[in-house]
């Protein structure tokens, strides 16, 4: 378990050698599903995307149900632009999860990308009503935006992010979603108040 949180502050900060503590996490206990699907996100930030899909694919093996793992492999299809197979992910993560706000999020993110504006639309309009009686992230929402191409309201999102001290910030260095804002000054200046160590 050290060796699994180790590697998951490691891939926060961006440092290479997550991926080695992620592995010996792995064989300490590779029958550790949450193991399994981390080994295969740190793949994905490592730029080994498609080692990342195998990696998933046989945690899913181990439990189809798994949602860490329908998760991680919609983003990992997302980054490679697989759009048709992130969102049939990402509805596995909403349907799992009982409808839960993330794979309304994850959904509306891979829609934007995807070119599908109206869905998305759709569902960022539902978690913006979901946002007024529960909590929903808003660094999920920001991505929205980002995907959507409204940095403006990006921004606005991260802020409120950081009031809250929403736990996805701290990804904000590293997460690939974040990089059409990374050239603004804003980014820079955000992390900066956030407090993310260099790697």
């Amino acid at each position: 378990m050290a060796h699994h949180w180790y590697a998951i502050y490691l891939s926060v900060l961006g440092r290479r050698d997550a991926l080695a503590e992620i592995k010996r996490a792995h064989e300490l206990d590779p029958l550790s599903l949450s193991i399994n699907a981390w080994y295969g996100w740190i793949l994905a930030l490592s730029g080994e995307s498609d080692q990342a899909v195998e990696q998933l694919r046989k945690t899913l093996e181990m439990d189809p149900n798994f949602v860490l793992a329908h998760l991680r492999l919609g983003l990992v299809y997302e980054e490679k632009g697989m759009y048709d197979e992130a969102i049939s992910e990402f509805r596995q993560v909403l349907k799992l999860s009982g409808g839960k706000p993330l794979g309304i999020a994850e959904l509306a993110h891979a829609h934007a990308l995807a070119g599908k504006r109206e869905e998305a639309q759709k569902n960022l309009d539902e978690l913006l009503q979901l946002s007024k009686h529960r909590y929903v992230s808003p660094t999920a929402i920001a991505q929205i935006y980002i995907a959507l191409g409204d940095k403006d309201q990006a921004f606005g999102w991260l802020e409120k992010g950081n009031e809250v001290r929403d736990l996805n910030v701290v990804r904000l260095k590293v997460d690939p979603r974040y990089e059409p804002l990374r050239s603004d000054p804003r980014f820079a200046d955000l992390v900066r108040r956030i407090g993310i160590p260099s790697p």
